[in-house]
Protein backbone atom coordinates (compact mmCIF):
# COMPACT_ATOMS: atom_id res chain seq x y z
CA UNK A 1 0.00 0.00 0.00
CA UNK A 2 2.87 2.62 0.79
CA UNK A 3 3.76 1.92 -2.81
CA UNK A 4 1.12 2.58 -4.39
CA UNK A 5 0.50 5.48 -2.05
CA UNK A 6 3.79 7.12 -3.46
CA UNK A 7 3.68 6.06 -6.95
CA UNK A 8 -0.18 7.71 -6.67
CA UNK A 9 1.30 11.35 -5.57
CA UNK A 10 -0.02 11.37 -2.40
CA UNK A 11 0.87 14.41 0.02
CA UNK A 12 3.72 13.20 2.43
CA UNK A 13 1.46 14.37 5.44
CA UNK A 14 -0.69 11.21 4.09
CA UNK A 15 2.25 8.96 3.96
CA UNK A 16 3.16 9.73 7.68
CA UNK A 17 -0.48 9.47 8.82
CA UNK A 18 -0.36 5.72 6.69
CA UNK A 19 3.21 5.12 8.76
CA UNK A 20 1.93 5.55 11.94
CA UNK A 21 -1.41 3.95 11.35
CA UNK A 22 0.99 0.65 10.25
CA UNK A 23 2.73 1.58 13.79
CA UNK A 24 -0.79 0.89 15.64
CA UNK A 25 -1.71 -1.92 13.90
CA UNK A 26 1.58 -3.66 14.29
CA UNK A 27 2.22 -2.94 18.01
CA UNK A 28 -1.40 -3.04 18.67
CA UNK A 29 -3.65 -4.90 16.52
CA UNK A 30 -1.45 -7.85 15.51
CA UNK A 31 -1.31 -8.39 19.63
CA UNK A 32 -4.71 -8.29 19.81
CA UNK A 33 -4.80 -10.79 17.22
CA UNK A 34 -2.80 -13.32 18.61
CA UNK A 35 -3.93 -13.10 21.98
CA UNK A 36 -7.38 -13.68 20.45
CA UNK A 37 -6.22 -16.90 19.05
CA UNK A 38 -4.60 -17.70 22.19
CA UNK A 39 -7.28 -16.84 24.45
CA UNK A 40 -9.60 -18.71 22.82
CA UNK A 41 -7.72 -21.93 22.35
CA UNK A 42 -7.27 -21.53 25.87
CA UNK A 43 -10.77 -21.21 26.74
CA UNK A 44 -11.41 -24.33 24.88
CA UNK A 45 -8.62 -26.53 26.87
CA UNK A 46 -5.64 -26.23 25.28
CA UNK A 47 -3.15 -24.62 27.82
CA UNK A 48 0.16 -24.34 24.71
CA UNK A 49 -0.57 -20.66 24.23
CA UNK A 50 -0.16 -20.03 28.11
CA UNK A 51 2.76 -22.11 28.24
CA UNK A 52 4.36 -20.79 25.74
CA UNK A 53 3.55 -16.55 26.84
CA UNK A 54 1.77 -15.87 24.47
CA UNK A 55 -1.65 -14.89 26.34
CA UNK A 56 -0.07 -11.12 26.60
CA UNK A 57 -0.99 -8.12 24.46
CA UNK A 58 3.24 -7.04 24.64
CA UNK A 59 4.16 -6.61 21.54
CA UNK A 60 7.58 -7.99 21.66
CA UNK A 61 5.97 -11.74 22.03
CA UNK A 62 4.17 -11.40 18.57
CA UNK A 63 6.06 -9.35 16.48
CA UNK A 64 7.59 -10.96 13.62
CA UNK A 65 9.78 -8.41 11.94
CA UNK A 66 9.25 -9.31 8.32
CA UNK A 67 5.91 -9.44 8.44
CA UNK A 68 5.30 -5.91 10.52
CA UNK A 69 7.53 -4.72 7.49
CA UNK A 70 5.02 -5.88 5.21
CA UNK A 71 2.13 -4.17 7.14
CA UNK A 72 3.98 -0.83 6.08
CA UNK A 73 4.68 -1.84 2.28
CA UNK A 74 1.82 -3.88 1.19
CA UNK A 75 -0.93 -3.23 3.85
CA UNK A 76 -0.76 -6.55 5.10
CA UNK A 77 1.32 -8.85 6.88
CA UNK A 78 1.31 -11.21 9.68
CA UNK A 79 3.03 -11.91 13.61
CA UNK A 80 4.35 -14.97 14.97
CA UNK A 81 1.50 -18.00 14.70
CA UNK A 82 0.41 -18.84 18.08
CA UNK A 83 0.90 -22.67 18.64
CA UNK A 84 -1.96 -24.65 19.21
CA UNK A 85 -2.51 -28.53 20.01
CA UNK A 86 -5.62 -29.36 18.68
CA UNK A 87 -6.18 -32.38 20.46
CA UNK A 88 -6.77 -30.35 23.59
CA UNK A 89 -10.03 -30.00 22.20
CA UNK A 90 -12.97 -31.58 22.86
CA UNK A 91 -13.64 -31.50 18.96
CA UNK A 92 -10.49 -30.93 17.44
CA UNK A 93 -11.74 -29.46 14.56
CA UNK A 94 -14.47 -27.58 15.33
CA UNK A 95 -12.44 -26.19 18.33
CA UNK A 96 -9.59 -24.77 15.90
CA UNK A 97 -11.77 -23.67 12.92
CA UNK A 98 -12.60 -21.20 16.42
CA UNK A 99 -9.86 -20.42 17.24
CA UNK A 100 -8.77 -19.80 13.80
CA UNK A 101 -11.63 -17.58 12.90
CA UNK A 102 -10.75 -15.36 16.63
CA UNK A 103 -8.01 -13.63 15.18
CA UNK A 104 -9.88 -12.17 12.03
CA UNK A 105 -12.63 -11.33 14.45
CA UNK A 106 -10.45 -9.45 16.28
CA UNK A 107 -9.40 -6.90 13.21
CA UNK A 108 -13.18 -6.10 12.68
CA UNK A 109 -14.23 -5.71 16.00
CA UNK A 110 -10.88 -3.23 16.28
CA UNK A 111 -12.23 -1.67 12.79
CA UNK A 112 -15.39 -1.14 13.81
CA UNK A 113 -14.61 0.29 17.61
CA UNK A 114 -12.29 2.69 15.35
CA UNK A 115 -15.75 3.49 12.46
CA UNK A 116 -16.95 4.61 16.28
CA UNK A 117 -14.42 7.04 17.66
CA UNK A 118 -14.27 7.88 13.67
CA UNK A 119 -18.20 8.91 13.71
CA UNK A 120 -18.14 10.75 17.05
CA UNK A 121 -15.33 13.12 16.29
CA UNK A 122 -15.77 13.35 12.83
CA UNK A 123 -17.81 16.92 13.17
CA UNK A 124 -14.80 18.13 15.28
CA UNK A 125 -12.43 16.82 12.55
CA UNK A 126 -14.69 18.79 9.89
CA UNK A 127 -14.11 22.49 11.36
CA UNK A 128 -10.64 21.72 11.70
CA UNK A 129 -8.51 21.17 8.32
CA UNK A 130 -5.37 20.27 10.42
CA UNK A 131 -7.40 17.24 12.38
CA UNK A 132 -8.43 16.28 8.75
CA UNK A 133 -5.00 14.07 8.88
CA UNK A 134 -6.61 12.63 12.38
CA UNK A 135 -9.29 11.20 10.14
CA UNK A 136 -7.48 9.96 7.32
CA UNK A 137 -4.58 8.60 10.09
CA UNK A 138 -8.47 6.15 11.70
CA UNK A 139 -9.26 5.38 7.71
CA UNK A 140 -6.12 3.88 7.68
CA UNK A 141 -6.55 2.04 10.97
CA UNK A 142 -9.78 0.55 9.39
CA UNK A 143 -8.21 -0.88 6.20
CA UNK A 144 -5.34 -2.30 6.93
CA UNK A 145 -7.30 -4.12 9.92
CA UNK A 146 -10.43 -5.16 7.33
CA UNK A 147 -7.63 -6.09 5.21
CA UNK A 148 -5.56 -8.39 7.48
CA UNK A 149 -8.79 -10.02 8.14
CA UNK A 150 -9.83 -10.69 4.54
CA UNK A 151 -6.06 -11.97 3.65
CA UNK A 152 -5.87 -14.00 7.03
CA UNK A 153 -9.63 -15.67 5.94
CA UNK A 154 -7.69 -16.94 2.47
CA UNK A 155 -8.67 -20.40 2.74
CA UNK A 156 -4.32 -21.56 1.95
CA UNK A 157 -2.00 -22.96 4.76
CA UNK A 158 -0.59 -21.40 6.96
CA UNK A 159 -3.20 -18.75 7.10
CA UNK A 160 -6.61 -19.04 9.37
CA UNK A 161 -8.65 -19.56 6.63
CA UNK A 162 -7.15 -22.79 5.79
CA UNK A 163 -7.84 -23.75 9.35
CA UNK A 164 -11.45 -22.69 9.08
CA UNK A 165 -11.50 -24.77 6.18
CA UNK A 166 -9.62 -27.79 7.87
CA UNK A 167 -13.42 -28.46 10.00
CA UNK A 168 -15.20 -28.90 6.64
CA UNK A 169 -12.37 -31.42 4.93
CA UNK A 170 -11.73 -34.78 5.13
CA UNK A 171 -8.41 -35.03 6.72
CA UNK A 172 -6.87 -36.70 3.49
CA UNK A 173 -7.17 -33.72 1.70
CA UNK A 174 -6.09 -31.22 3.82
CA UNK A 175 -2.92 -33.05 5.12
CA UNK A 176 -2.12 -32.92 0.99
CA UNK A 177 -2.85 -29.36 1.25
CA UNK A 178 -0.62 -28.88 4.26
CA UNK A 179 2.43 -30.44 2.63
CA UNK A 180 2.34 -27.54 -0.12
CA UNK A 181 1.90 -25.22 2.56
CA UNK A 182 4.91 -23.23 1.61
CA UNK A 183 4.52 -22.68 -2.21
CA UNK A 184 0.73 -22.21 -1.64
CA UNK A 185 1.27 -19.10 0.64
CA UNK A 186 4.27 -17.95 -1.60
CA UNK A 187 1.78 -18.48 -4.85
CA UNK A 188 -0.62 -16.39 -2.88
CA UNK A 189 1.90 -13.36 -2.55
CA UNK A 190 2.97 -13.51 -5.94
CA UNK A 191 -0.40 -13.12 -7.08
CA UNK A 192 -0.94 -10.31 -4.91
CA UNK A 193 2.63 -8.95 -5.62
CA UNK A 194 1.29 -9.22 -9.59
CA UNK A 195 -2.07 -7.53 -8.82
CA UNK A 196 -4.08 -10.63 -9.55
CA UNK A 197 -6.10 -10.86 -6.30
CA UNK A 198 -6.46 -6.93 -5.85
CA UNK A 199 -9.77 -6.89 -7.08
CA UNK A 200 -11.09 -9.83 -5.23
CA UNK A 201 -9.62 -8.61 -2.19
CA UNK A 202 -10.67 -5.20 -2.38
CA UNK A 203 -14.55 -6.14 -3.10
CA UNK A 204 -14.48 -8.18 0.06
CA UNK A 205 -12.98 -5.56 1.94
CA UNK A 206 -15.45 -3.05 0.63
CA UNK A 207 -18.24 -4.94 1.33
CA UNK A 208 -17.20 -5.42 5.08
CA UNK A 209 -16.09 -1.65 5.53
CA UNK A 210 -19.42 -0.71 4.10
CA UNK A 211 -21.71 -3.36 6.25
CA UNK A 212 -19.59 -2.10 9.13
CA UNK A 213 -20.23 2.05 8.22
CA UNK A 214 -23.87 1.07 7.93
CA UNK A 215 -24.36 -0.59 11.68
CA UNK A 216 -21.93 2.09 12.68
CA UNK A 217 -24.42 4.80 11.44
CA UNK A 218 -27.47 3.02 13.05
CA UNK A 219 -25.97 3.25 16.28
CA UNK A 220 -25.19 6.72 16.03
CA UNK A 221 -28.44 8.11 14.64
CA UNK A 222 -29.80 6.41 17.82
CA UNK A 223 -28.01 8.33 20.13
Amino acid sequence: MLFNLLRGGISFPTVIAYIFSSLVVIFLTLPIHEFAHGFIATKLGDPTPKYEGRLTLNPLAHIDYFGALCIIIFGFGWAKPVSVNMRNFKNPKAGMAITALAGPVSNILVAFITMLILAVIEPIILKNVILTYVQIFLVFIIEINVSLAVFNLIPIPPLDGSRILNAFLPDKIYYKLMRYERYLILGVFALIYLGVLDLPLSYISNAIINGLWYVVSFIVNIF
